[in-house]
């Protein structure tokens, strides 16, 4: 049986532009992306009142999306439980703020323990030299502190969930893996990864150690404007004092629809006994 959980609103933010985005950006749109980062989980979202994202499986990101600020209505269902299944939400949010001029990946993933969680990330825009790549390095897979190398050499250490490490390099392509920090056994990779001029390419290391399900997810996103201050994580390090209203509603959304739909799922289990 699949295992079933809210993801919660990251899913939510990004895919309501799909219904509610114009075809061009606006002054003031927020640009949103979002990763699902879940093993195993799937969910059905519904946008002021319609199903806006069926199935929405593991290992997915969406591209940039464009939202216009202002207030959504966004309800959770476990997968397949939706209205027409006379099923009720997980979890359900009213008049949810959408800011504007935020460039940000909402990645609903595991945290260090193996709990589903929701982190909000700015995507560094700020320009690099000519010739040059920003990599951005996140750790959000439930697993012990890791290393990333280049080519064999560790370009980042010691990173642990839910962290992130960045640095400016030459452009090209390189061979990435990821291994254990402080040792040389690879848990992810290698892969190749172009690092084009003028971009941030970002590698989000997700999944489950103990399930052997460790993955990589690459996002590019072009280096050419400044940062929008959205904070770098949930939890993790940030230069501002709070974070948008949007990212603290999701993220208590998250965890208030995992906690319900993991009740239901252990008593669906209980009956099949």
């Amino acid at each position: 049986m699949k295992r079933k959980i809210a993801i919660g609103g990251a899913a939510v933010l990004a895919m309501s532009a799909l219904s509610a985005a114009p075809a061009l950006a606006a002054e003031g749109d927020a640009t949103v992306s979002v990763l699902h980062a879940v093993p195993d989980l799937v969910v059905d979202v519904y946008v002021n009142g319609t199903e806006t994202v069926p199935d929405f499986q593991p290992g997915t990101l969406t591209d940039p999306l464009m939202l216009a600020p202002g207030a959504y209505d966004i309800q959770v269902y476990a997968d397949g439980a939706g209205p027409a299944e006379g099923g009720s939400p997980a979890i359900e949010a009213n008049d949810v703020q959408v800011p504007a001029n935020a460039n940000v990946t909402l990645v609903a993933h595991l945290d260090a323990n193996g709990n589903p969680t929701l982190g909000a990330f700015v995507n560094d825009t700020e320009p690099v030299p000519a010739g040059q790549a920003r990599l951005t390095v996140r750790h959000l897979a439930a697993a012990p502190a890791v290393d990333v190398r280049a080519g064999g050499t560790p370009v980042v250490e010691d990173l642990t969930n839910p962290n992130e490490a960045s640095l400016v390099t030459a452009a090209g392509t390189v061979s990435a893996d990821v291994t254990l920090a402080g040792t040389e056994d690879v848990v992810i990779g290698p892969a190749d990864l172009t690092l084009a001029e003028g971009t941030n390419t970002i590698v989000v290391a997700w999944g489950s150690a103990e399930a052997d399900n460790l993955a990589l997810a690459v996002q590019t996103v072009e280096a050419h404007s400044a940062p929008t201050g959205v904070p770098s994580g949930l939890g993790g390090a940030s230069d501002d004092a709070a974070a948008p209203a949007i990212v603290l509603a999701l993220a208590g959304m998250l965890g208030l629809a995992a906690a319900v739909l993991w009740r239901r799922s252990r008593l669906v289990e209980a009956r099949e006994r």
